[in-house]
């Protein structure tokens, strides 16, 4: 038996739990979100980062030197409002919440979410720091390897990437790697990585994560980064553009959207850090219900010091 007409209510909470277990890069970053804060696109807010202290060493002589606990703050412009809308007859509107979202909810979603991972990975352009991206050496792996060079086809260029990182002192805890789907097809060929695969390692709570933890970091592959073209033209990448990186690198900010003025189906809805706006709108000349999602977020590059980008697997 169906249910009653869908309410945005119902909608937005099966959007949300879409939208949540669709996104990858989103749940990597830094994170900063206030359920009460209700902003416009091009706001610019101040986001705090926590305080920081320097450890002294103590004398009895002087005894403490007391430190202002001073939180710092960036500011991160409200720049992206992605809309998904789309019109629906009376009878979807009285679907089982499971189906409607099967036909029409989770694709919306699902172009959102893709929509975050593309914004956030747009701030590779901030990294300068590179690794990767070494011809194959016609005297063969071994003086490859011994002359310190590591070719985008083997994952032992995440021994560099951590080397850069450690040089900087980046936290050993929370880093990640992310790749397309030509390096992820280079890297899990290996060795390595079916042994980790063989060890039922249970780290990864994604499907986008394909392996254990390797030379320090989390690996996740993602669609969003554009593969090479066959035969690349002028300005196409020759290579995939990977990106290793602590989670405090980059920010996804997020704020809810204010309910527009006059609307009579529309509601707000949160969960972990996500916030999305749904607002019925009756059309009477067609006789048809438009339904509208979006969201209202920033993003931004913390410390580009954190990031290296891995020039990964070229066109086969």
């Amino acid at each position: 038996m169906a249910n009653t007409f869908l309410t945005p209510d119902l909608i937005a909470t099966r959007a949300l739990a879409t939208l949540y277990e669709s996104t990858h890069m989103a749940q990597l970053v830094y994170r900063d979100y206030e359920s009460d804060f209700a902003g416009r696109q091009g706001d610019t807010i101040t986001v705090r980062k926590p305080a920081t202290f320097v450890a002294n060493e103590f004398s009895r002589a002087t005894g403490i030197v007391p430190q202002n606990a001073t939180e710092s703050g960036f500011p991160v412009v409200l720049n992206h409002l992605p809309d998904v809308s789309f019109t629906v007859t009376t009878e979807q509107l009285n679907l089982e919440i499971n189906d409607f979202g099967e036909q029409l909810l989770d694709p919306a979603m699902e172009a959102i979410a893709q929509k975050i991972d593309r914004d956030l990975l747009a701030l590779r352009d901030d990294v300068t720091q590179t690794v990767g991206a070494v011809a194959e050496d016609p005297l063969g792996e071994d003086h490859n390897y011994a002359n310190g060079k590591y070719p985008w086809s083997d994952s032992r260029v995440l021994i560099e990437a951590g080397a850069v990182l450690d040089t900087k002192n980046v936290p050993a805890s929370d880093r990640n790697v992310v790749v397309g789907p030509r390096t992820k097809a280079r890297w899990v060929a290996e060795k390595i990585w079916r042994a980790a695969n063989e060890r039922g390692s249970t780290v990864g709570l994604t499907e986008a994560q394909f392996g254990a933890r390797a030379s320090g970091f989390n690996p996740y592959m993602t669609q969003n980064i554009a593969g090479p073209a066959e035969t690349p033209t002028t300005g196409q990448p020759t290579t995939e553009v990977d990106v290793a990186f602590h989670k405090t690198a980059f920010a996804l900010v997020t704020r809810t959207l204010e309910v527009p003025p006059g609307a009579q189906d529309a509601t707000i809805m949160n969960y972990k850090g996500f916030a999305l706006r749904v607002v019925y709108d009756y059309d009477i000349k067609y006789k048809q219900t438009v339904v509208s999602v979006d969201c209202l977020y920033g993003t931004k590059t913390l410390d580009a010091n954190r990031a290296v980008l891995i020039q990964g697997a070229a066109a086969v």
